[in-house]
């Protein structure tokens, strides 16, 4: 049997990972999907997962809660800082060291940079980082590429568009670091204010074939996949810069009228408005699908961490 790298690692960056780890959460990833729910509650009995989220969440949160429950597990945590001693003052420190005591695995979301990192190194259980203020998401980049995979069957060859904010779109740089094994084209498209910070990527923007861009149409016939990305007010520090590039880029019906038939439109969420319900029924949109893959990878990802004689 081959070793389990991912047993008891923690999950802060992308960037600590490589093809093998990938294609390795991949292909566990479908083999969980087959397991009987018997099978699959075996990996996770009596274990506890620990949430602790400083800013709101609903997919991420939720999808590893579930993921837990169905290998046999549960799941506590903080998701409103409001409810919780955090509102009184408690250091994030403090709050992981206690979080540590009464889970098996701990999925932190913060605002800050760094913040996962830190975490790692106060924790004596694995730590995955669920989001650490506008650098990194790496689940949701495992789950972008196994999304493409399952979707599009292959991911050497593809056109992918980024569109919206590149900025602070914390997904779109963990994304990035993910597609930089593999051969593709990357046109990212948005308004000049938004646009990728080049000096996140040093180093992988070598291994990408990236092309910007500020309108959509130009390129649009030319994409496979559109990944698309609201505009986040929360991370903006002047709210008028905020209000000059909101709703800059909307996907409709008629957007897709001019794009390939077969163009796959996909969104990390939560979405505003810069993609029209109108997509939702269409065979382009993969979005809740991508969401759904959410839950499968990370129910993977959980036992691979969990479970040392598996692979």
């Amino acid at each position: 049997m081959q070793r389990n790298s991912f047993y008891n690692r923690d999950i802060v960056s992308i960037k600590d990972i490589d093809k093998q780890d990938l294609e390795r959460v991949f292909s566990y990833t479908d083999k969980l999907r087959n397991f009987t729910p018997n099978e699959k509650t075996e990996l996770g009995r009596g274990r506890v997962l620990g949430s602790v989220f400083y800013e709101p969440s609903t997919r991420t949160r939720m999808s590893f809660e579930a993921a837990m429950a169905s290998l046999g597990g549960s799941s506590l945590g903080i998701s409103d800082p409001k409810s919780s001693s955090i509102e009184k003052g408690e250091s994030l420190a403090d709050t992981i060291r206690i979080m540590d005591l009464y889970s098996d695995i701990v999925v932190l979301r913060h605002p800050l940079d760094g913040s996962s990192r830190f975490a790692c190194e106060l924790s004596r259980n694995p730590v995955i980082n669920g989001g650490s203020g506008s650098e990194e998401h790496p689940t949701q980049a495992m789950l972008d590429l196994y999304t493409i995979i399952k979707e599009k069957r292959r991911i050497d060859g593809l056109n992918i568009g980024m569109i919206g904010d590149l900025k602070y779109g914390r997904t779109v740089y963990s994304l990035l670091y993910g597609l930089s094994y593999y051969d593709v084209k990357i046109h990212l498209i948005s308004p000049v204010s938004l646009k990728i910070r080049m000096e996140s990527l040093y180093e992988v923007k070598n291994k990408l074939r990236i092309q910007e861009h500020t309108t959509l149409e130009d390129i649009l016939p030319k994409l496979d996949i559109i990944y698309v990305t609201r505009i986040q007010r929360e991370r903006f520090p002047d709210l008028q810069e905020y209000e000059n590039v909101k709703g800059s880029y909307v996907i409709d019906i008629e957007v897709l009228k001019k794009a390939k038939s077969d163009v796959s439109i996909m969104h990390p969420m939560p979405r505003m408005d810069e993609i029209s319900q109108s997509v939702d029924n269409t065979t382009n949109a993969i979005y809740f699908k991508q969401a759904a893959y959410g839950k499968d990878l990370r129910a993977a990802l959980l036992a691979l961490i969990l479970n040392e004689n598996i692979s």
